[in-house]
Order: C-alpha cells, then sequence, then structure tokens
C-alpha cells in the first residue's frame, strides 16, 4: 500500500475503493459503536500534531522556568509506560510514577510540592495551549453527521481513541472536528484505561464496561493496527479510509471500508439500535471499578503488543 505523498498517511487501491461499504447488511443492529479519533473523525496529521505539541510545551515550560529538555525526556518516559504496565493500575498512574521516576534521575529528588507543581503545569497546558494545536484544521461534516446519525438511532457511542491524554485533550480534539463530545456515552482517556492500542486488553476492558458481546459491536477507525486489533476479538469494523494508515499492508477490501462520507451513509442505513444498556450507569469509569485485578477475562498476553511510539520522532 502506497504511502500519500506529504500527508503521514496511505493510499488507498482501486480495489478498495470500488468496493466500499455504504449499507448495512439487512436487520443488522449492534449493542455499541467504538469510534476511533485521529485520522478517523479528525483529519490531523500526526506529524504536524506532534510538532505543534512538543513547540508549544516547550515554550510553555520556558515561560514557567522549567527546563524543557527535562519535562521532555520525563514526558517521554511516561507516555511509554502507558504501553507496558500492570493491569492494576490506569495508565494515569503509569504515566507519573514513570514521569517522576525519570524527573528524579536526571534533576535529582521531586518534592510532593514539586510534583504538585508539575501536574498543574501540564493540565493546563491541556487546557490552554493544546486546544490551538488544532488551527486551521478543517472540519469534515461527514464526521459529525455519522455521529448524529447514531445517536439519533439510540446507539451507545465510545469514542475509543487512544488513552494517552487527560479528558481535556480528547474534548479538545473532537472540537477541532467540530463534533459533539455529549453524543458519546464513554470516552476513553488516561484516568478511565489501563491499556492502550493494539493491546487486545483495550478493547476487552470497553468491551467489559459496555456489558457487551464482541460480535456486537462495531469498531470504526483508520488504523490497520491500532484499531483493526479490534478484530481478534471478535467485533465488527469499519475502515474510514481518508486517512487511512496501513503499516502492516492489510488487505483493506477484507473489511467494511469506505470513506468517512460513506460511513455516514452506511450508518443512516443501519437499523434503529435494540438496547441501551452499554450506555447505563456510569460508563465513563475505569475497568478497575469493577475488577481491581484488571479486566478478568483479557489474558495476559492480551497487553503483549506495544504502541508504535511516534511521540519519539520529534526533534
Amino acid at each position: 500500500m502506497a504511502r500519500a505523498v506529504g500527508t503521514g498517511y496511505d493510499a488507498v487501491d482501486p480495489e478498495a475503493a470500488a468496493t466500499a461499504c455504504t449499507q448495512a447488511e439487512p436487520g443488522r443492529t449492534y449493542d455499541a459503536i467504538f469510534f476511533d479519533m485521529d485520522g478517523t473523525l479528525v483529519d490531523l496529521d500526526p506529524h504536524t500534531f506532534l510538532e505543534r505539541y512538543y513547540r508549544l510545551l516547550d515554550a510553555r515550560a520556558r515561560r514557567a522556568g522549567i527546563n524543557a529538555g527535562v519535562f521532555n525526556q520525563a514526558l517521554d518516559a511516561g507516555f511509554l509506560a502507558m504501553g507496558d504496565h500492570p493491569s492494576t493500575i490506569t495508565n494515569a498512574a503509569a504515566f507519573w510514577n514513570a514521569f517522576f521516576d525519570a524527573y528524579a534521575a536526571i534533576a535529582g529528588p521531586v518534592l510532593l510540592k514539586d510534583k504538585r507543581m508539575l501536574v498543574d503545569f501540564l493540565q493546563g497546558f491541556y487546557d490552554e495551549e493544546f486546544p490551538t494545536i488544532g488551527k486551521g484544521v478543517v472540519p469534515n461534516p461527514a464526521a459529525q453527521e455519522a455521529v448524529a446519525l447514531l445517536a439519533a438511532k439510540g446507539y451507545p457511542l465510545y469514542l475509543t481513541t487512544m488513552p494517552l491524554f487527560p479528558r481535556a485533550g480528547v474534548l479538545a480534539r473532537l472540537a477541532w472536528a467540530q463534533v459533539d463530545g455529549s453524543l458519546f456515552s464513554r470516552i476513553t482517556c488516561y484516568d478511565n484505561s489501563t491499556a492502550v492500542k493494539p493491546q487486545l486488553a483495550y478493547y476487552y476492558e470497553n468491551l467489559a464496561v459496555a456489558g457487551a458481546r464482541p460480535d456486537r459491536v462495531l469498531m470504526v477507525g483508520n488504523n490497520t493496527v491500532d484499531d483493526l486489533a479490534c478484530l481478534d476479538t471478535g467485533m465488527d469494523a469499519y475502515l474510514v479510509t481518508d486517512c487511512l494508515i496501513n503499516d502492516n499492508g492489510f488487505d483493506v477490501a477484507s473489511v467494511k471500508h469506505g470513506t468517512l462520507a460513506q460511513f455516514a451513509a452506511f450508518a443512516q442505513s443501519l437499523a434503529d439500535c435494540p438496547s441501551r444498556a452499554a450506555a447505563a450507569g456510569r460508563p465513563n469509569r475505569s475497568p478497575l471499578d469493577d475488577d481491581p485485578a484488571g479486566v478478568s477475562y483479557a489474558h495476559p498476553g492480551d497487553r503483549s503488543r506495544k504502541p508504535r511510539p511516534q511521540w519519539e520522532d520529534h526533534d
């Protein structure tokens, strides 16, 4: 699959484009629909995102009198830790544990007041500078159309985006796409997740929160590694091809696929959802609220897949 020049995305071959799916199987419904965000609902090249992320973070650090080099090394250690930690802690706990360990290893002991300052500093970044990363993003009207259509049909919607950021960082990216975050029953972030894509445990823990069988859930995404990992749990999938990432040479024509506009047509063709169970209770909770040892039916090997550390690509 050829990489589209200058975009960081892959071109779609003519055969796959010709077999795009715009109609659901007659009578087919789901108990929940999971959505990826970056490259699916939001079109922002990952390399552009990372360049802006670190540039704005460095500028904030300088204004605050924080050594940006030390902070970024600790930040990268925290990001990496979220892809490899015990099932008994959230990604947020793994991030901050690794962050403070790395910070202390470089700069010396980190006192409690220093920890509070660094936590507040990063939260301030997500509240203030982070939303400006999306300046110039052109929303795809099919994103809001598809989400609104499915919500109107009664489908519990889960925003199953890579849970590396706090909730504020996720909501900011939704705003770039002009997608209404209130339409999602669950939004994964580092506070309410214990795994990351493409780990199967990430999908199992969201299925556990939804209380849904894998074959009754549709995953909508653009990444053949991170998003189509869901197929190994027994979930159904729709691959959005506008901003396709196909690093493993996956046969796109072997799954439901199409542009976001074609997915919106697919959503329009779906029958109304028969159940709102996946939206009941507290769907934004951590799976550890139900199972402190980790999701009971996720095997140890389900956490063995490691994410591609794209955040290391920055200068």
